[in-house]
């Protein structure tokens, strides 16, 4: 579904759904386990995940791994800023980025799956002002990224991402 076509969809009084009960702590290894098997369940429903996800807009990302040069791929929920996608590095309130934004930071040329489509596209860290608005925009349609930011003391860094043509 293009990016365009969802915004439509999202009116901006609209919230997702977010389980409620606070994330545990994981170990990278669990992250990993976690996300294979999003990854599974988004790619045999066409872009749709159950459990804590569901309901939410959810993208796969794929990266190139900043050390290892290997394709990685993440599960993300996402908002949009007109006709780009806005993600937020936040690795639910841990007090470290995501490896997926150290791997876009390193290597900005990233793959998008978003429902059954897959295109390549570019990711850029927004700066102030910009990061502060687009994080307000999806701590108001999902709440608990405020949560989020109250766990952590670093700066939860937000990433545009446009389709490349």
């Amino acid at each position: 579904m293009a990016v365009s076509r969802l915004n439509e969809a999202m009116a901006p009084t609209q919230t997702w759904p977010m389980a409620t009960s606070p994330t545990p702590k994981m170990t990278d290894q669990q992250w990993l386990d976690l996300n294979d098997g999003v990854i599974a369940e988004f790619r045999a429903n066409g872009g749709h995940c159950g459990g804590r996800w569901e309901g939410n807009p959810m993208v796969v990302l794929t990266t190139v791994g900043a050390k290892s040069g290997k394709a990685r791929t993440s599960p993300l929920t996402y908002t949009t800023d007109g006709d780009r996608i806005v993600l937020i590095a936040s690795r639910a309130g841990d007090d470290r980025h995501p490896d997926w934004y150290h791997n876009l930071v390193a290597n900005p040329e990233v793959v998008i799956e978003m429902g059954t489509e897959r295109f390549d596209a570019r990711a850029r860290v927004a700066e102030e002002p910009e990061r502060t608005r687009l994080l307000a925009a999806r701590i108001a349609v999902m709440p608990r990224f405020g949560g989020y930011v109250d766990m952590t003391d670093r700066t939860i860094p937000v990433v545009v991402i446009d389709r490349t043509p």
